[in-house]
């Protein structure tokens, strides 16, 4: 044999082992393809498939010999299909659905996430105590993480430090560099967007009978929210029966006490509030401070004050004992949407707060995830 004639088998793990060039070499990020790799598989209905592959007795696929024994109707249903298809694309525009990106972030269920107005960074609470922040202008496909992680309860580095779980966070929708924080404790927190604490309510007098005269809650806080314009207010409901409205502007001072006073057997005047939403009124007119209770019943007052007497009140609004975990008022300010726990999603008029517009059933998870919300859209034209 011949030097000539000599073969060398190529070996592609050897050659994808070795340098395919010297120096200093640029990593560019294939943009087209990481959006490629985010987009949702389509799921064909097997039957569909199977149809294509039929074959008619006589050897012959079906549908081609039905376009040719009628091509005039072949043509009009391709119009039609593509009529339907132009449909159901534009239905699928309206909702972002087409690409998803899995965060694994938390060890334990999520309770509530927030996103800033301008959609650069999103914060996320767990039940395993944590507050994450994410910021999306610095991932890349290997971080796709979490980059500060916030225990807001914590007071010691001790392994015997005390935690709690987090029930809601919340973006200020007027000052985006402050986020209002909610744990399993009496008090509430305000942190940076970078998780520094900020400002700290203080604990109330559980001594003390009347909550009017307490500088705080006195026991668990269980929701809160932000003023929808005033950047300095926000409010907090917990279980000692009152909503409490916090100045932020000068470190968390309590500014009022709403004091709510249950009218169910047995209760002594007292209940739980599950639930507290702060709406914007349309034409400039005063907001809408509605909050749900365990009792049932459903508060609505008037966003600026005077707090003495709510403006309406449903007593029955859903089913005593059951935890309505979901309220939210539309953009208008007109429609109010709970979610209750037992198994019913009501809307309510703001003008005419008596009786639901509408009630459909919907399971309810609230029984062992107390923090399962509801929302509008930005347009309220959807839930």
């Amino acid at each position: 044999m011949e030097e000539d004639d000599i073969v060398v088998e190529k070996n592609e793990a050897l050659k994808n082992f070795l340098p395919g060039g010297f120096g200093k070499q640029e990593k560019e990020a294939n943009i087209a393809l990481q959006f490629e790799r985010s987009k949702r598989q389509s799921q064909v209905e097997p039957a569909l498939e199977d149809s294509k592959h039929l074959e008619h007795p006589n050897g012959s696929n079906g549908a081609s010999q039905f376009d040719d024994r009628d091509g005039l109707d072949t043509e009009r249903d391709d119009e039609d299909d593509d009529d339907e298809d132009d449909d159901d694309g534009s239905e699928e525009d309206e909702y972002p659905v087409s690409h998803e990106l899995v965060l694994k972030t938390h060890e334990r269920p999520i309770t509530s996430m927030t996103l800033d107005p301008s959609g650069s960074r999103l914060i996320t609470s767990s039940t395993d105590c944590t507050v994450k922040f994410h910021d999306f202008a610095s991932m890349t496909p290997t971080t796709l993480r979490a980059f500060k992680s916030v225990d807001p309860t914590a007071t010691k580095t001790s392994a015997s430090s005390e935690t709690h779980p987090i029930h809601h966070v919340e973006f200020n929708p007027v000052s985006p560099s402050s986020i209002l924080v909610i744990s399993a404790i009496p008090q509430a927190k305000i942190l940076s967007r970078d998780g520094e604490p900020l400002a700290e309510s203080v604990k109330g007098d559980m001594y003390l009978r009347d909550m009017h005269n307490t500088k705080g809650h006195i026991s668990e806080i269980t929701t809160g929210t932000w003023h929808p314009t005033n950047r300095d207010l926000c409010v907090t409901a917990g279980t000692d029966s009152t909503l409490r409205i916090w100045d932020c502007s000068i470190r968390m001072r309590q500014k009022d006490v709403i004091v709510h006073k249950s009218r169910a057997a047995g209760s002594a005047g007292r209940t739980r509030m599950t639930a507290v939403c702060w709406g914007s009124s349309p034409q400039g007119s005063s907001s809408s401070l509605v909050a749900a209770a365990l009792d049932g019943s459903l508060v609505m007052w008037n966003g600026e004050g005077p707090y003495n007497r709510p403006t309406a009140e449903i007593r029955d609004a859903h089913q005593r004992d059951t935890w309505t975990g979901g309220l939210d008022i539309s953009s208008d300010g007109r429609t109010v949407v709970t979610r209750g726990g037992d198994d019913t999603i009501k809307l309510w008029d703001t003008r005419k707060f008596k009786s639901p517009i509408s009630s459909v059933s919907h399971p309810s998870t609230t029984s062992q995830y107390p923090t399962t919300g509801i929302k509008f859209s930005p347009t309220s034209t959807s839930i």
